[in-house]
């Protein structure tokens, strides 16, 4: 196998125009969707392409933290350092400085996320293969040593984690078919929270023709009847076959919460998405004891692998929706991941990538650590500006097939 030495890591400030209506929620009334991205050069015709999602203004800030935390990785070949990226991202997550700015949280967090997910997708690259294929074909030994599990011994110690990895690889071939059948998806853009209730009507249609069997609407109104007459609307036009899931974004307090979820209820919702501030994991413990049968689901704006153990530990959420855009990249993707298994919690993923890299890591927790195949977040508002979009077909993500993490963005 040929070395691949890093050279050099640049970044780029990338913000995209989003037509009206579009990527809004009941906090977020004014996004643009951005991207701070990390290039690693090489002193090979390969360049490592990393994201981590903003909403456009504090994107430069984190491109400034990226330059700030990469100079661990430049000089490395990449297989040396992908070898043992467990204590690389230890090294870098606890920056002698820069740690206090977060700790494991924020700009230097998301700047940790987009060098993290370059990584991988040079490696990938430099071994000529799609991430997930990468990944499905490591050994327990080596899928350990690409984590940091600090902060969770007393939960998961790494003898736990590769007994569990050698445990489920005993099974990996029932599971395999995901690998040329692949993962179903579900659409998240049928109801932005400023669509019309024509828009929503329409864009629940077009889904149900496109083959999605599930789709999500967005809450949070002040007045929750908006809310009621627009998640039936959903329901109305989506049948009984269609799973929906509301995302309320972390806009109610938990008395609003507690109220508004049991109203909501009557449309059988799948999940209740984001419905108070993902600090607090003790109000998402009382809400899901008080909702159930249904569910809880968090993830989005949770940094870091030790928030999500709390929540696992207090029976605080029903699904983990982890990002690798939003905690530090792939490598606490999967240690979450692999939290999640420990748990038996099902990972559903938030796509701030619009679902470019996760594709390729739902195929790793399905074949690998035997997650149950639920669906992946689809969002389609930028597709046109990545070399190698997503393909969804009949509501089902298609394996992809060039190497990387299909993190490249047109010039």
């Amino acid at each position: 196998m040929k070395s691949v030495v890093i050279t050099d890591v640049s970044t780029q400030d990338v913000r995209f125009r989003l037509k009206p209506g579009e990527g809004t929620d009941a906090i977020h009334t004014n996004p643009q969707y951005a991207y701070a991205v990390a290039r690693l050069h090489t002193d090979a015709s390969l360049t490592g392409v990393g994201l981590a999602l903003t909403l456009g203004a504090g994107t430069e800030m984190v491109c400034h933290a990226i330059k700030e935390l990469a100079q661990l990785l430049v000089g490395r070949e990449i297989e040396e350092l992908m070898a043992d990226f467990g204590q690389i991202f230890r090294q870098i997550a606890d920056h002698p400085q820069l740690r206090w700015l977060g700790p494991h949280k924020g700009v230097v967090h998301l700047a940790l996320a987009s060098l993290s997910n370059a990584c991988f997708d040079l490696w990938a690259k430099a071994r000529g293969v799609p991430l997930w294929n990468l990944l499905v074909n490591l050994t327990p030994e080596a899928i350990l040593r690409l984590l940091d599990l600090s902060y969770l011994e007393d939960v998961l110690h790494p003898e736990d984690a590769i007994n569990l990895l050698r445990r489920e690889a005993l099974h990996r071939h029932d599971r395999e078919s995901v690998l040329t059948q692949g993962y179903p998806g579900y659409d998240t853009s049928i109801g932005w929270f400023h669509y019309s209730d024509d828009q929503v009507r329409e864009n629940v249609r077009r889904a149900v023709d496109a083959g999605f069997l599930a789709m999500k609407l967005k809450v949070g109104s002040p007045d929750t009847a908006h809310d009621i007459r627009r998640a039936k609307i959903v329901r109305e036009v989506a049948g009984t076959d269609v799973q929906i899931m509301l995302d309320a974004n972390q806009q109610w307090t938990l008395p609003i919460a507690l109220r508004t979820c049991l109203d909501l209820m009557a449309i059988q919702p799948y999940w209740i998405e984001e419905p108070t501030h993902p600090d607090d994991v003790l109000a998402h413990q009382t809400l899901a004891r008080a909702i159930s049968p249904v569910k809880v689901a968090v993830g989005e704006h949770i940094p870091n692998r030790v928030l999500f153990k709390n929540y696992m530990q207090a029976g605080a959420a029903h699904f983990i929706q982890v990002d690798c855009t939003r905690v530090g990249g792939i490598s606490e993707f999967i240690t979450v991941s692999l939290l999640a298994r420990h748990f038996n919690l099902p990972v559903v993923p938030h796509v701030g990538d619009m679902g470019q890299i996760h594709q390729h890591l739902v195929l790793f927790n399905r074949v690998v650590l035997g997650h149950e195949t639920i669906f992946l977040e689809y969002i389609p508002h930028l597709r046109d500006y990545f070399r190698y979009p997503a393909i969804v077909e009949g509501g089902v993500y298609r394996p992809p097939q060039e190497p990387g993490s299909s993190s490249d963005l047109l010039d």
